[in-house]
């Protein structure tokens, strides 16, 4: 054998370029894989915060109601409910929404609204008189109260009506600074001409019996009654009559809810 028959045949150039170019086919696909697998193995993009929406103002709270230099319009608007001259005088009082917010609710509750209602205090004193062997009040006792009954009995109903829904606002400022929690200026007014329209009326004068330098009811029924109610008492069965008329017609024309309805929880 020739030595040109067992020599290796020298490499063809596209042998030679095998190699490097499969070696780079793997490097790619194997760059190209792994860059698709790190790509998958990322965790997603967090989601962007939601932008919540802003919060639209609360409404301004309404303003309080002024009861200071408030006397002038609660004249104005009352002095057309009477013509009597005591009304006039009554009216020339101060601080008139806080003084009918303070009376009504303690005749609500059957105490006596002596303090507010000052102007109307009876003139002379309290006198008694002996009627078939019993102590009663005295006739002149009770036309004290005359002028009283004369300017309620003198108002105009339906007037008194029209100035209520005027002064509201007013009355209902003064009421909350005094009433219990919860408790209406209707509720109160309506619970405060209940125990005066409830009062009877006695057919024959109560006997009366000393108690110190006082005097107090015989009857049990009579003396258990509230303050406000022994005013109305005092001013005798004619009085009463007139007054307790009046109210129930008040009450009706101010469209207060039933003593009923007031006195529920």
């Amino acid at each position: 054998m020739s030595p040109s028959e067992n020599a290796p045949l020298p490499p063809s150039p596209a042998r030679s370029l095998r190699w490097p170019l499969g070696i780079a086919a793997v490097v790619t696909l194997l760059g190209g894989s792994s860059y698709f697998l790190l790509r998958t193995s990322e965790p997603p993009p967090a989601p962007a915060p939601a932008i919540a929406e802003p919060t639209p103002p609360a409404p301004p709270a309404p303003p309080a109601v002024q009861l200071s230099g408030t006397d002038a319009r609660v004249r104005d608007l009352l002095k057309g409910l009477s013509t009597d001259a005591d009304s006039a005088r009554w009216l020339s009082s101060e601080d008139l929404a806080r003084r009918f917010a303070a009376s009504v609710n303690l005749i609500a509750e059957g105490q006596s609204p002596r303090m507010p209602l000052s102007f109307m205090a009876p003139a002379g004193t309290f006198r008694v008189t002996k009627r078939h062997g019993h102590t009663v009040t005295a006739p002149e006792s009770h036309t004290r109260y005359d002028g009283v009954a004369r300017v309620i009995t003198s108002l105009d109903t339906k007037k008194a009506g029209q100035v209520y829904q005027e002064l509201k606002p007013l009355l209902d400022a003064a009421h909350a600074e005094l009433a219990p929690p919860g408790r209406s200026l209707e509720t109160t007014l309506s619970q405060a001409i209940g125990r005066l329209t409830r009062v009877p009326v006695p057919k024959t004068p109560p006997e009366l019996t000393p108690k110190g330098a006082l005097y107090v009811y015989a009857d049990p029924n009579l003396e258990a009654l509230g303050a406000a109610e022994k005013h109305l008492l005092r001013m005798g069965p004619d009085n009463m009559r007139k007054v307790q008329a009046k109210l129930t017609e008040l009450a009706a024309a101010l469209g207060l809810p039933s003593q009923e309805q007031a006195r529920g929880p």
